[in-house]
């Protein structure tokens, strides 16, 4: 089967592309409002863009032409928290997704607790494993539909104690969550588990 891409609008596009590219890392994200109210929402468009500075990115949409409160907030204060999920709270996670108006705090409306934040405003998530507080680096619009990638720098990272072993993370132990198509998730599965590849100059090896 073949698909023109041009033949098919940014539904079917989307829910095409969700199915292929997969699977994704869920950035958890808090932001705060000028009003105070802590916004969480999930986001499956993410990915690390840079290790020095650390920079992380994620791609907020539109909702009928409507920025999401992530993005207003995130422009409007250049702050927010990138909280990993791990699996056990899929459930929290998932219903976070669910479209509220700015007064509401999904945090607070799912029992959430939060902690403060040390070098941002928006709070972490007590229940995360991983946190990282983020400053707004650059918001890079794409596309035809209104959605900004939002870069953040990474000013300090929350790890929980036991993941971190001679400076990386133990994967097995954060257990993380990941996004799929359509309303599934994901575990981590089976590693498979390669020889390091030394970052040296390759030579052509001669048949």
């Amino acid at each position: 089967m073949d698909i023109l891409a041009s033949d098919i609008g940014p539904e079917a596009t989307y829910k095409l592309l969700t199915g292929i590219v997969v699977p994704r890392p869920i950035a958890w994200v808090t932001t705060i409002s000028a009003a105070g109210v802590v916004n969480l929402a999930p986001f499956s468009a993410f990915t690390f863009v840079s290790n020095k500075p650390p920079m992380v990115g994620v791609n907020v949409g539109r909702k009928a032409g409507v920025m999401k409160d992530t993005g207003n907030n995130i422009l409007a204060g250049g702050e927010f928290v990138v909280n990993i999920a791990d699996d056990t709270l899929v459930e929290p996670v998932h219903l976070s997704a669910i479209e509220y108006g700015p007064e509401t705090s999904e945090a607070d409306l799912l029992g959430l607790a939060t902690a403060p934040s040390i070098r941002v405003r928006p709070p972490r998530l007590e229940a995360a494993p991983i946190s990282m507080e983020c400053r707004l680096h650059r918001a890079i619009a794409f596309g035809d539909t209104g959605s900004q990638f939002m870069v953040g720098e990474v000013l300090l990272f929350h790890i929980r104690d036991g993941l971190l072993e001679n400076g990386k993370i133990d994967t097995a132990k954060l257990r993380p969550l990941c996004r799929i198509a359509g309303p599934n998730y994901a575990r981590l599965g089976e590693v498979l588990h390669m020889k390091p590849i030394a970052q040296t100059a390759k030579t052509v090896l001669s048949k």
